[in-house]
């Protein structure tokens, strides 16, 4: 063998029965390779689109997916797939070329470092100075990829190691040990938990991570303790939970910003204090003790100081709790649940714009309706997914794909084709604005080469809204680069890559469009026109703390 057939083998061996990517000159050994390997390459129309389609797989898969580019530019346009997975926790194994070693330093074409590039941006990098270390650095780069604090690991590989003639080393094995929960800090949080008159739970998208959404869930409802989410932590508690109040942050739901505000003891799982969650940090939940559950010691006290820190894996942590619990009286909250339901009541989305517009929120509820659990939702970036967060129902985990962390425009179309992939008989419906679906256009050709059948609703208001938004609200209306009016016929666009399309703007044409959309044997895309004077609410100002949301009263609005 050669390096580049022991890298194919070493795939095989962990399991690899499909890659996403893109080749080109310094990974070409590998792609010979991988000609006539039986593991399935799905050829993205950018890089930028392969690293995202792999992000894709590994969120639904629960596996480290794989991604190879070649050098230089292959290998940059990686870094922003690099980034989310890093900042959402999402385990991907990326290889990319690199030129011969003894050209390495000489400026030599496509040369870039990436070792150096990337370590910002990944959980680990290796760059592979000898054939002899491949098995051992193709061990490790799944394992971190994989443990703990999930995330991406980078192998840089030299062309000449790739030609190299190679033996595959026998690596003993090894697994990084989470910590152990301690039980003396379990009794801790007991203790403050049965002190406490208004506890409430923060779920973030660490208990999606860990898969703990059956312990978390048995607690709530067993101690009848209220809950709110992150954007990332959305379908980990159920939503026919009477005390769950849903999103919380600067386009949370009133009820969940009121609620965290007016809590005694904060209960974090699997969160990290984003600020776009928190807000004015100081006054983020200003009266309450926390309690920080995580498995990354990097998050405890980086933001907000815990009271009683948990380190350790959610699963046995949300058990060990449970378990300590058992003398907690329910009923004693009674007053506090009370209150929490009446708030979720007065606070509740209400749905009566007036006029024949299409109204988004609305839009997406009637699309949540008929789409029930089962299916998967992707994202990209801006108005459209704030309005997916806080108008659909996700009650099961894994459901949303969205760019947390990052916020990458971009993101959704690659992304449901990896999600695709990794469920193939499952619906998955892409959810995008005008701005972010230019950004990976191409991968439409992704999409019609491999016959996949994914929804996209494309909702256009002829600006890049968000940013809109923020000139309209914050810089008195100088609306800087922000027309997007010249965007193409969508509809013609998607048909001219062989994808069925329409174009609806009247709320009328709703039923029927949604009908068709997710009814259509192939791709599809409905494009949506909606108002340019739609904006997002609540919105948390900057340097605001979470009660102090802006809400601009429309018929839809309480």
């Amino acid at each position: 063998m050669n390096g580049a057939e022991l890298v194919i083998k070493l795939l095989k061996d962990k399991g690899i029965k499909q890659v996403f990517g893109y080749p080109g000159g310094a990974i070409m050994p590998v792609y010979d390779a991988l000609y006539e390997s039986g593991i399935e390459h799905v050829l993205s129309r950018h890089e930028q689109g392969a690293g995202f389609a792999a992000l894709g797989n590994a969120k639904i898969s629960g596996k480290p997916s794989v991604c190879i580019a070649t050098s230089g530019p292959g290998a940059t346009n990686l870094v922003t797939a690099l980034a989310d997975a890093q900042f959402d926790s999402i385990p991907m194994v990326v290889i990319t070329g690199q030129v011969a070693s003894d050209l390495m330093g000489t400026d030599a074409f496509q040369e870039i470092d990436m070792l150096g590039l990337s370590l910002a941006v990944t959980k680990h990098s290796f760059l592979v100075e000898h054939s002899s270390q491949l098995s051992s650095i193709f061990d490790q780069a799944f394992e971190l990829a994989q443990s703990g604090r999930p995330g991406p690991v980078l192998i840089d590989l030299p062309k000449d190691i790739q030609l190299a003639p190679a033996v595959e080393q026998e690596i003993p094995p090894g697994k990084v040990i989470a910590p152990v929960v301690d039980i003396e800090k379990i009794k801790q949080a007991v203790t403050l938990i049965h002190e406490s008159e208004h506890p409430v739970f923060y779920v973030g998208g660490g208990v999606s991570i860990a898969k703990a959404e059956d312990e978390l869930n048995q607690l709530l409802e067993k101690y009848k303790i209220p809950s709110v989410s992150t954007l990332k932590g959305l379908g980990s508690v159920d939503t026919s939970n009477e005390l769950y109040l849903g999103m919380l942050g600067m386009h949370g739901n009133p009820a969940a910003n009121h609620g965290v505000q007016e809590c005694d003891l904060l209960i974090a799982v699997g969160a990290r204090f984003d600020d776009r969650v928190t807000g004015k940090l100081s006054g983020f939940a200003e009266g309450a003790k926390v309690i920080h559950f995580d498995i990354d010691p990097a998050e405890i006290n980086k933001l907000r100081v815990a009271d009683v820190a948990i380190l350790g894996e959610l699963k046995s942590g949300l058990q060990a709790l449970m378990e300590q619990m058992s003398h907690e009286n329910p009923e004693r909250l009674e007053h506090w649940q009370q209150h929490v339901k009446k708030m979720k009541q007065e606070y509740r989305w209400t749905y009566n714009k007036s006029g024949d517009s299409i109204f988004a929120p609305l839009l997406l509820k009637q699309l949540s309706a008929k789409l029930g659990d089962k299916s998967i939702v992707t994202t990209d970036v801006g108005q459209h997914q704030m309005w997916t967060a806080q108008h659909m129902d996700f009650s099961r985990n894994n459901r949303l794909l969205t760019s947390g962390g990052l916020g990458t425009m971009g993101f959704g179309v690659p992304v449901a084709v990896g999600a695709q992939f990794a469920e193939p008989d499952t619906t998955v419906v892409v959810i995008s604005g005008d701005g972010s679906f230019m950004m990976n256009v191409q991968e439409l050709a992704t999409i019609k080469r491999y016959g996949l059948p994914l929804k996209i609703l494309l909702i256009d208001n002829h600006k890049l809204g968000m940013v809109k938004q923020w000139q309209q609200i914050f810089f008195e209306q100088r609306y800087s680069e922000t027309d997007l009016s010249d965007n193409p016929d969508f509809a013609e666009l998607a048909k001219a890559f062989g994808i069925q399309a329409e174009t609806i703007s009247k709320h009328q044409q709703v039923e029927e469009g949604l009908n068709r959309l997710l009814g259509s044997e192939g791709a599809y895309l409905l494009h949506i026109k909606i108002e340019e004077s739609d904006n997002v609410w609540p919105l948390v100002p900057p340097g605001a703390t979470n009660e102090q949301m802006m809400e601009k009263i429309y018929d839809a609005y309480i």
